[in-house]
């Protein structure tokens, strides 16, 4: 009996408010439709409920950084890759090919010659990069004259372009800009070892190469340009730049004479990229011909995803 009533009450009090609206709403426009039309005899207007809200001279615009204003009607239908690939200065030159960023007309007067931009005071200048200028001022295709050349080469060091390198050369965006035989970049030749920062090592440069060569270590698929950027190998500050010892190989010898057939040692990064690659290598390690030593000291924060091999691999690699 209680919960009859109960459901009598809550339904009599639902019925009651329906009342009340049903007849307060007719009341409402009874009355509004009596002020409009005593309005209307005086000349007066009272504006509809809309137009209570604060009219816009333009509807609200998607925001979008202040350096893609001028850029912002070509950007904002495409996908977000592209948009991506737009503010990165290793796509904006994507499609670049020899007959198509290449002035040709330069290498046709006086040959092939390269010309090395001096050197500006005060820039440090990794060993490495300073290699790779010495060779090419020191082979016959260089030249100092740069109206008789048909390539340059930058003598700002865009070697190690990690923001946490000691190597790292700070607003080199403004001094490539600066440079009055830039010409976006049209036969330059720019090289690179490193880019990006741990742990995703993008291959953005830091700075837009425009139509530049890139000679890169460690290039992807997606981003290489063929046969107009060249794939370098990723060789260590202390590579000789000239001579070295007389090979072993004689006579095609298969397998040379060496005691090991493959060496690597370096560093196995748990995470990120180049993990998957790197943490696959003790397969092929034997420890008699062929070494692959790595280690799992990487980072501050190294020993929070130390693995069960970490301990033994240290070991190996500190020997």
């Amino acid at each position: 009996m209680q919960a009859k009533k109960r459901y009598f009450i809550l339904l009599s009090a639902g019925s009651c408010l329906a009342l009340l609206f049903y007849f307060g709403g007719l009341q409402f426009r009874a009355s509004r439709s009596r002020r409009e039309e005593h309005s209307g005899r005086n000349g007066l207007h009272h504006p509809s409920p809309d137009h209570f809200w604060p009219r816009f001279p333009d509807a609200l615009r998607p925001f979008v950084p202040w350096d893609q204003l001028e850029n912002e009607d070509s950007i904002v239908h495409i996908s977000p890759r592209q948009k991506r690939d737009a503010n990165s200065s290793i796509y904006k030159g994507k499609k670049c090919r020899m007959e198509s960023c290449f002035d040709f007309t330069l290498c046709k007067k006086n040959g092939f010659k390269v010309y090395v931009y001096p050197q500006q005071k005060g820039e440090k200048i990794a060993e490495s990069y300073q290699n790779i200028l010495a060779a090419i001022e020191g082979s016959r295709f260089y030249t100092s004259d740069p109206s008789q050349a048909c390539l340059f080469v930058l003598s700002l060091d865009t070697l190690d372009r990690d923001q946490l390198s000691p190597q790292y050369v700070h607003n080199l965006r403004s001094k490539v800009q600066s440079l009055h035989l830039w010409n976006n970049g049209r036969n330059h030749l720019i090289f690179n070892l490193y880019s990006g920062t741990w742990p995703d090592y993008t291959e953005d440069v830091g700075f837009d190469i425009g139509q530049a060569m890139l000679a890169k270590a460690s290039i992807s698929t997606e981003n290489f340009r063929p046969n107009f950027d060249v794939s370098i190998p990723l060789f260590s500050k202390d590579h000789p730049r000239t001579g070295g010892e007389r090979g072993f190989l004689k006579f095609n010898t298969i397998p040379p004479l060496r005691k090991y057939m493959l060496v690597f040692k370096g560093k196995r990064y748990l995470t990120g990229i180049g993990s998957d690659t790197r943490n696959a290598l003790y397969h092929v390690h034997n420890g008699e011909d062929v070494l692959l030593l790595t280690t799992c000291k990487h980072g501050k924060d190294w020993q929070k995803h130390k693995d069960s091999r970490c301990d033994r691999d240290n070991t190996e690699y500190e020997k």
